[in-house]
């Protein structure tokens, strides 16, 4: 008789226990299921909260707690953080409501290294640890297409190695900017994507010299994209990005229109061929 009160004790414990953890509900979304070594590997986290009371986050009188877990997927080594920094902004969800945050991965663990690897949302909320599905992601290195270096004439013993290399994105192919010092410092800037390109002809990169850093890249049949970024020796910042028509092309679009204006059919020559 004893054992079994004490086997419906655990049993009733249990489900109780199951109950209040399917009333806080944490997730996590990532942007992409690849990431281009350098890159911040943006996710959002989505929390809901359908217990009786207020989940508090990042405040000094709250001791509720949000991190992310990363493993290596090959042998399911957690990884150490490297950068002590919060994941989410400050954030309270009442009962009965819900929030979504943004997160980098990239702020606070070494993931350059070209890897498949899963991401595990955890809340801590009285004494109680709540845990979402585990996201699988990939680090790849992309495929490079050429490259610069970059000298400073006022730091001489330091130069920046720039490269563009491309990878799959959203159903087409995206091109990316990396960059990373040597000589006098070793630092790895962020990886940014410059977004879509046509593989029709080989994107440039041109370094001035007073800084800037042009990247030129074919968008579509008539456009291509311009980037420019500001390098110094102790910065590298993204200044604009904007879309500038193909003169080759752009004379060939004008006229199409003019026939199409005109009720006029126009020929149907491949589009790189002028009339």
């Amino acid at each position: 008789m004893r054992n079994t009160l004490f086997f419906l004790t655990v049993f009733a414990a249990a489900l109780a226990k199951a109950d209040a953890a399917s009333e806080i509900k944490v997730d996590l979304k990532l942007d992409y299921a690849d990431f281009v070594s350098g890159e911040r590997i943006r996710g959002v986290v989505d929390i809901a909260n359908s217990s009786p009371e207020k989940i508090s986050v990042g405040y000094s009188n709250s001791e509720d707690v949000f991190f992310v877990e990363v493993y290596r997927a090959g042998d399911m080594k957690q990884l150490s953080r490297v950068y002590r920094r919060d994941f989410v902004s400050r954030f309270r969800v009442d009962s009965g409501e819900g929030q979504k945050l943004e997160t980098f991965l990239g702020d606070h663990y070494a993931l350059r290294e070209p890897s498949r690897y899963l991401a595990k949302p955890v809340l801590v909320h009285g004494g109680v640890r709540y845990e979402g599905t585990l996201r699988a992601f990939d680090v790849v290195e992309g495929v490079k297409i050429s490259g610069a270096m970059q000298m400073f004439a006022n730091r001489r013993a330091l130069q920046r190695e720039f490269a563009l290399c491309y990878w799959s994105r959203n159903h087409s192919e995206h091109l990316f900017l990396t960059a990373r010092d040597t000589g006098s410092s070793s630092k790895r800037w962020e990886t940014r994507d410059l977004g879509a390109m046509l593989r029709l002809e080989k994107p440039s990169i041109s370094i001035l010299p007073t800084g800037e850093v042009v990247v030129l890249h074919r968008l579509n049949q008539d456009q291509f994209v311009r980037s420019e970024f500001w390098s110094l020796p102790d910065a590298l910042e993204f200044r604009v990005r904007e879309a500038v028509l193909d003169p080759a092309t752009a004379g060939t679009a004008r006229v199409r229109e003019l026939y199409k204006s005109g009720g006029v059919k126009p020929k149907s020559n491949p589009w790189w061929k002028f009339w």
